[in-house]
């Protein structure tokens, strides 16, 4: 990889339409020239043999498999609320507007 330029950096700012003084672009110049030898030196290290990782360890899904069961009936589930119309749980409104 090369160093990056003041000018690239410029170039940049432009596309991206970001208005960047000189000392900003100085000062990004450098920024971004130590990340592209911090990945310049990444991929020295990357080989063939050494598969890409996103994490250290390998991960699990604590999560259960979605399995259907039995459910309750209309019946069971409303004989446990307080109000009910038979079909719905009937709940004040909580907006203050009667529907």
């Amino acid at each position: 990889m090369s160093e990056i330029s003041a000018e690239q950096v410029a170039h940049l700012a432009n596309l991206a339409r970001i208005a960047l003084t000189e000392e900003e672009i100085g000062h990004l110049t450098t920024e971004l020239g130590q990340i592209m030898q911090a990945v310049e030196k990444v991929s020295e290290v990357a080989t063939p043999e050494v598969s890409p990782t996103s994490h250290p360890i390998p991960l699990h899904n604590p999560l259960r498999e979605d399995v259907p069961s039995d459910v309750l009936s209309l019946e069971q589930v409303l004989s446990g609320a307080p109000e009910h119309d038979g079909t719905r749980f009937v709940v004040t409104a909580i907006l203050g507007e009667e529907q």
